[in-house]
């Protein structure tokens, strides 16, 4: 099937020509009828294969000129990376249509958003507490939005906007049609279409959660942290086929951990990402690796989620994640639109249950490769790898009996009441006689 076949109009279709875009993936054939007419859907797709355009495109189809400035269009996205590469898939798609587009997000100038917004909107893109940012200081208005996307849902709730995507879905009009994509769903996505979706149609284009097919993916069983890193230094001395590699890790001090060992073999070809970092450090660090400057680019799990790198040679796992939801994001970074891709994943004896369950989840084992035996296997570890020492003098402590009541009898000496001084106790006296004598009369 050719995009020529689908709904889209002429500037949509001179687009797609100048993007050399000729036929549509299947999410995207199977999301534009549906999202066409009006319903309620729920995408769920293989990472890689085209969930933007899926949505998009029929968007763009249906966005009719209009003069009004607040939007009629809300994308809601987990991070400011995929804010910004959204607005630039739009700009990709509509230069041949009049579209105002924007995004926004925490972390940067809220007056100059604020001026955006106010400047004219078409379709807002944005992640969900800085929506309620603009809408708490009445700077955006939401009564006109006519259509509604949550992307990568499950990431939004992980990363703990759940309240304010609620608050969002609140107080935006009863008549819309609402939109869901993402590669896997959790059980809060589930109840959140439940509560906030109309009888939507369920558009799966392969199992829920699946991994694609096209990506090799092999392990290592490394002992600790530092040997990973000399099992990643060797790797990318001796095996040219690393051209462009996704490294991910679970923490920000990891990553920058990571750098510092690797910067003074590979000066100027090592990058590091995490939520630590300036957007513009952020913006920077993406653009080198998207160019080839940066062989390596190390993050956390804040780029795992729908960025799209057109030639990643491969995912190295440096750490095994916890869900097997959050392996299948990290590697859905390589082997994008059809093309062959490869992962690696590095794992301690204590990561051992956490591929266990990825290869369950997956239903496939993901063969362990031989350590080569160049790699210097160190016995150095970071604070978490070393064993927790107790206390031995804790246990020769004499225990502290506490009193089991509420009330136990005063001694002997503690009984004694003050009465005063001599003088006092004279008068006190004298005060007794008198009154005494006064109750006989």
């Amino acid at each position: 099937m050719l995009f020529q076949e689908l709904n889209l109009s002429k500037p949509l279709l001179r687009a797609l020509q100048d993007l050399k875009f000729e036929s549509p993936t299947p999410i995207q054939e199977k999301a534009f009828p549906i999202i066409m007419s009006g319903r309620d859907a729920v995408g769920i797709a293989q990472t890689g294969t085209g969930k933007t355009f899926a949505y998009l495109l029929p968007v763009l189809r249906q966005l009719a000129y209009s003069e009004i400035r607040q939007p009629r269009v809300l994308i809601l996205l987990p991070t400011r990376e995929l804010v910004l590469q959204v607005v630039n898939e739009i700009k990709r798609l509509t230069p041949y249509q009049s579209v105002r587009v924007g995004g926004i997000y925490g972390g940067a100038n809220i007056n100059t958003q604020k001026q955006l917004i106010y400047d004219g909107l078409d379709i807002l893109v944005s992640t969900p507490g800085r929506i309620m940012d603009m809408v708490l200081s009445r700077t955006l208005q939401l009564q006109h939005v006519q259509k509604v996307v949550i992307d990568e849902v499950d990431e939004l709730m992980n990363l703990g906007f759940r309240p304010q995507l609620i608050q969002v879905l609140e107080v935006l009009p009863v008549k819309k049609q609402c939109l869901l994509f993402s590669a896997t769903l959790n059980e809060e996505a589930e109840a959140l279409i439940n509560t906030y979706f109309r009888e939507p149609v369920y558009i799966e284009v392969t199992a829920r959660g699946s991994a694609i097919s096209d990506i090799k993916q092999e392990a290592y069983a490394v002992p600790n942290f530092y040997s990973k890193v000399n099992l990643l230094e060797w790797l990318l001395l001796h095996d040219k086929a690393l051209k462009q590699v996704l490294v991910f890790i679970k923490n920000k001090k990891l990553a920058d951990t990571i750098f510092k060992e690797l910067d003074p073999t590979f000066p100027g070809k090592i990058g590091v990402i995490h939520s630590n970092k300036t957007q513009p450090q952020r913006t920077m660090s993406l653009q080198q690796f998207e160019e080839g400057t940066l062989r390596v680019l190390v993050a956390t799990d804040i780029i795992a989620r729908g960025l799209d790198f057109a030639e990643v040679s491969h995912v190295i796992n440096f750490d095994t994640p916890l869900h097997p939801e959050e392996y299948i994001h990290r590697i859905g970074r390589t082997g994008r639109a059809g093309k062959s891709g490869n992962a690696l994943l590095f794992f301690t004896p204590t990561e051992q249950k956490n591929k266990q369950h990825i290869e369950d989840f997956l239903k496939k084992r993901i063969p362990v490769l031989e350590l080569p035996e160049e790699v210097e296997l160190t016995e150095a570890l970071i604070a978490e790898e070393k064993p927790v020492k107790r206390d031995k003098n804790l246990a020769k402590m004499k225990k502290i009996e506490t009193p089991t009541g509420a009330f136990h009898e005063k001694k002997a000496k503690n009984k004694k009441v003050q009465l005063g001084g001599k003088r006092r106790q004279e008068k006190i006296k004298r005060k007794r006689e008198m009154i005494s004598k006064l109750r006989k009369r």
